[in-house]
């Protein structure tokens, strides 16, 4: 049971593995942290249409730079991805979890629930 789960309970949210997917509100109280690492894998035209505040981008399409920008993040905290509709960040939380990331939390919904 991860950390997120132990204090919100499960009933909003769904665990496989080291991913965890969170509701909006359990999602917005997770990243309210100053130093959360928030990563929004949509495109950079998606991104610029409109993205969560302190969210930086690493394009999920964009092979060589998504697993370079992830190695350059702290693989022993948190790490919270989103896309558009939540497909897109489970296919990046999976290939996180491959890399050495211990803890994933995605946007159930992705960021069509968070508007």
């Amino acid at each position: 049971m991860s950390f997120l789960s132990a204090l919100f309970g499960s009933k909003n949210t769904t665990e496989t593995g080291n991913i965890v997917i969170l509701d909006k509100t359990d999602y917005a109280t997770a990243i309210s942290g100053p130093k959360v690492q928030l990563v929004d894998v949509r495109t950079p035209s998606e991104y610029n249409g409109g993205h969560i505040k302190k969210a930086i981008n690493i394009d999920f399409f964009n092979v060589v730079n998504f697993k370079a920008a992830f190695e350059k993040l702290d693989k022993t905290r948190p790490v919270y991805v989103y896309c558009r509709s939540g497909a897109r960040s489970q296919k990046a939380a999976r290939k996180l979890v491959a890399m050495g990331f211990n803890e994933i939390y995605d946007l159930r919904g992705g960021y069509n629930a968070w508007n």
